[in-house]
């Protein structure tokens, strides 16, 4: 990824690290030409189309297509991972949404997958047609089944189930579709991990993320759907949030909308019943995200244990050939400080440090590069603390939280699954604190591994 906009903490340069692809951000001599579809630095032009390289450790970029070698672990350096397995006390997991990342992260020597996100798969192929269609119709339905809770007049009642038909239908078969494609997904990502633990988070950004946000996107949607192009953006500019970062997300969507909920909990059973078939070990937790209050994760616990107990029922089964764990991740600064009523209501615990530090510290992760290499300079911060733990302000949010949950819940699993799983510093801190494990792109694991190793011998 190249571009003269964004910052080194940007969620852009976040996913781009999970997905093992370099970043180079931050370019602000480059002149980015969309209507041309080109880009210019000094008198060099490059036109859509054109091949570049990337150097993503020294932000160097290359004009032409230079010849990769795809990371190994192996030889001398495969020893030195060996030796620091042998001493260190944090597990190491890896962020990986695909089976071909969970691969990758099991080639890098992991234990397992800490964060699953499952948005990322929605925009796979078609996928994310089903997707648009549930969340095009997603508002209406839950309007007109609101009110038709409160109607009592049977005649008012009958209009309401009359206006409600054609919507909720088109949102069952929305979830419908997009059910087989989520399951064969997890199917796929517990098959690489061959029984290593999977912690997968429940639906989590906001739902304009996921629509057209252009004309001719919105013109193509509204023909796919049979519907006006004035319905689609009369629906965009209403889901549009001017700080959606702590808008109608996380656990907040799943409140609104239960029935995805309902289906992503299916589709990650159903996927490790089907593997469990093939004599393959399955562990999956299911997270659930930006919970700040413990009434959230009760209501979505119930759902996630209702349709557990349906697919029991369907396939007249008395217990399922695996554990399944319910958790969530700690985020909000609310649930750090009563996280000891949240756990006694989670198998686990996996602190967000990207947006913990971004409510704790009250910075736009994608705007706070602006001003943050001054307050390092400054001495405020001693290091970016969306790259290196704050450890005297976040830090006291997680030491808070584990000190807490482990009050009311002694079996409770710690873990975190931001970036600064992979960041040397704050592994030394997440050792001291006591949690379980880290998780970091898979890329960053032999980084967690050895820091893990160096953390314990400190001690």
């Amino acid at each position: 990824m190249f571009t003269p906009l964004l910052v080194s903490n940007s969620h852009a340069a976040v996913v781009a690290r999970g997905m093992g692809k370099c970043c180079v951000a931050g370019a602000g001599d480059i002149i980015m030409d969309e209507h041309r579809k080109e880009m210019r630095a000094g008198d060099k032009v490059i036109r859509e189309g054109d091949w570049i390289s990337l150097n993503g450790s020294k932000g160097v970029v290359y004009i032409g297509k230079i010849k990769l070698i795809p990371p190994r672990v192996s030889g001398p350096f495969a020893t030195l991972m060996s030796w620091a397995d042998k001493f260190r006390k944090l597990g190491v997991r890896a962020n990986a949404d695909t089976p071909s990342d969970a691969k990758t992260a099991v080639d890098f020597g992991v234990e397992g997958i800490g964060l699953c996100r499952t948005e990322h798969m929605f925009f796979e192929g078609e996928r994310i047609n089903s997707f648009r269609k549930m969340i095009l119709v997603a508002p209406q339905v839950k309007q007109l089944k609101d009110a038709l809770a409160k109607e009592e007049d049977l005649p008012s009642r009958k209009k309401l189930e009359e206006r409600l038909s054609k919507p909720l239908s088109i949102y069952r078969q929305a979830l419908e579709e997009l059910l087989p494609l989520q399951r064969e997904d997890f199917e796929g990502i517990f098959k690489e991990l061959k029984g290593r633990p999977c912690t997968i988070r429940l639906l989590d950004p906001p739902l304009h993320e996921f629509l057209p946000q252009e004309e001719e996107g919105q013109r193509k949607l509204a023909n796919d759907m049979g519907i006006s192009f004035e319905q689609v953006k009369e629906i965009v500019e209403s889901l549009r949030e001017l700080n959606p970062m702590l808008g109608h997300r996380g656990c907040r969507l799943g409140i609104s909308f239960p029935e995805v909920t309902q289906m992503q909990t299916r589709a990650i059973i159903e996927a490790g019943l089907n593997v469990c078939k093939r004599k393959i070990k399955v562990l999956p937790e299911i997270m659930i995200p930006l919970v700040g209050n413990v009434k959230e994760l009760i209501l979505q616990k119930e759902v996630i244990l209702k349709t557990i107990e349906e697919i029991k029922k369907e396939r007249k089964l008395k217990k399922f050939p695996f554990p399944v764990k319910i958790g969530t991740m700690i985020e909000v600064p609310r649930a750090a400080v009563t996280a000891d009523e949240i756990a006694k209501e989670a198998d686990f615990f996996s602190f967000g440090t990207n947006d913990l530090t971004q409510m704790g510290c009250g910075f736009s992760r994608d705007d706070a590069g602006k001003f943050l290499a001054d307050y390092v300079k400054l001495g405020i911060y001693e290091d970016d603390p969306f790259q290196v733990l704050d450890q005297e302000g976040v830090g006291r949010l997680v030491k808070i939280a584990v000190e807490l949950g482990r009050k009311t819940n002694k079996n409770l699993k710690l873990g975190i699954c931001g970036e600064h799983g992979g960041e040397s510093k704050s592994i030394e801190f997440c050792h001291k604190v006591g949690l379980t494990y880290v998780s970091c792109s898979p890329y960053r694991a032999p980084i967690a591994r050895l820091a893990s190793a160096h953390a314990a011998l400190l001690k």
